[in-house]
């Protein structure tokens, strides 16, 4: 029954993302996307009439003026007439594709005049988001794979957006243009999306942009496109096109939950506040590693729950989880989290599971981790 369920789920097409026995380009909802197609086609075809035109003419020659009929082959040398032919002619062939090519690649390198800009970093293995400006300026956000260890695991059937699914999706109103600012925090990753014509390399150190207009309404899909280490294939995006009544919508719930969270990094935190604050912070950035027991990954990643580190001086946790763990998956959340996320989630982990009461430093403040930076 599960072999079954399996089966019926992998011969569905993705809404937004590759259909099944996919051969052509994914159908594009930009304009960009749309010239790439329109070029790709018109390349094909002129590359194949070349094709047959060349090799038709070699192989009718070869059949009709073979030795057993009696051929005699012709003594000629330079003709000026034909020496033109396969000058001229091959340069107005390639003048005629690299017209439209090359008004294709300015288009697509062309940022000027954004109706929103969206600051993107790649992280290993999972994406951030930052609206610079508009709406939703100030907005900030993580965006995890979404799909269930068990599916991964082969343990449950796999579901319609199996390894394309996230926690949290880039959001923008259709008909609007999108520029997106990519960087890396620690290698390097592409952000793809094949329906809007973008494939952008995130480089760390480095600032590169794209753009996009999306002309229709819709959940598109896409993944780094960049072999970036082990979990690469566990780094979907999700771009969700909204009305613009309805992003401004979600632009103004999302402000909300801004002002609610915003954490003030002199307040006087109790143990209290810090652990439950920690609870969430660890939800969604280290329970796909550590996972929700704190028992960790066998191989891959240590458990939390016993360990000498997390139960020793809270400066040696502090400078792993900020500055990460060169040699091994550990990256650094420095550049992710703030100062009282990383010391609420320290905090959570040294009295969760089976560490309450044990540690030597069982709370950790932000001005710690202030000091650690």
């Amino acid at each position: 029954m599960l072999v079954g369920s399996v089966a019926s789920a992998q011969v569905q097409d993705m809404p937004g993302g590759p259909r099944v026995n996919q051969l052509n380009l994914q159908a594009g909802v930009t304009q960009i996307s749309q010239d790439i197609a329109w070029l790709h086609w018109m390349m094909l075809i002129i590359c194949l009439v070349i094709f047959v035109g060349v090799f038709g003419v070699m192989f009718y020659s070869i059949w009709a003026h073979r030795k057993s009929r009696g051929a005699k082959p012709a003594t000629f040398h330079e003709h000026v007439g034909v020496e033109i032919a396969w000058t001229v002619i091959p340069f107005i062939i390639v003048i005629a594709m690299a017209l439209p090519a090359t008004r294709t690649v300015v288009a697509m390198k062309d940022t000027s005049s954004p109706d929103l800009t969206i600051k993107i970093t790649g992280y290993q293995w999972k994406w951030g988001y930052e609206y610079m400006d508009g709406e939703a300026s100030g907005v900030r956000f993580l965006s995890n794979l979404s799909t269930p260890p068990a599916q991964i695991a082969n343990l449950e059937p796999k579901g319609e957006f199996y390894l394309m699914e996230v926690d949290n999706p880039m959001v923008v109103p259709v008909g609007k243009k999108v520029r997106l600012v990519l960087t890396s925090a620690d290698v390097i990753h592409s952000w793809m999306i094949p329906a809007f014509g973008v494939k952008q390399d995130a480089i760390p150190g480095f600032l590169r942009d794209s753009w996009f207009r999306a002309e229709k309404e819709g959940e598109f899909r896409g993944q780094c496109a960049e072999l970036c280490g082990k979990d690469h294939a566990f780094m979907p995006i999700v771009v969700k096109v909204l009305s613009e009544e309805a992003y401004a919508e979600w632009a103004a719930g999302e402000q909300k939950k801004l002002a609610e969270l915003a954490d003030d990094p002199n307040k006087e935190w109790t143990k209290d506040e810090l652990i439950e604050r920690g609870q969430k912070v660890y939800a969604a950035n280290c329970v796909a590693c550590h996972q929700a027991n704190g028992r960790g990954l066998p191989g891959s990643f240590p458990p939390l729950d016993g360990d000498p580190v997390v139960l020793g001086p809270k400066a040696a946790q502090i400078g792993v989880v900020v500055k990460g763990k060169p040699g091994t998956a550990m990256q650094a959340f420095g550049p992710q989290l703030n100062d009282v996320e990383i010391a609420a989630a320290i905090t959570y982990t040294r009295n969760a599971w089976g560490n309450a009461g044990k540690g030597e430093d069982q709370v950790v403040l932000p001005a710690d981790v202030a000091a650690a930076r």
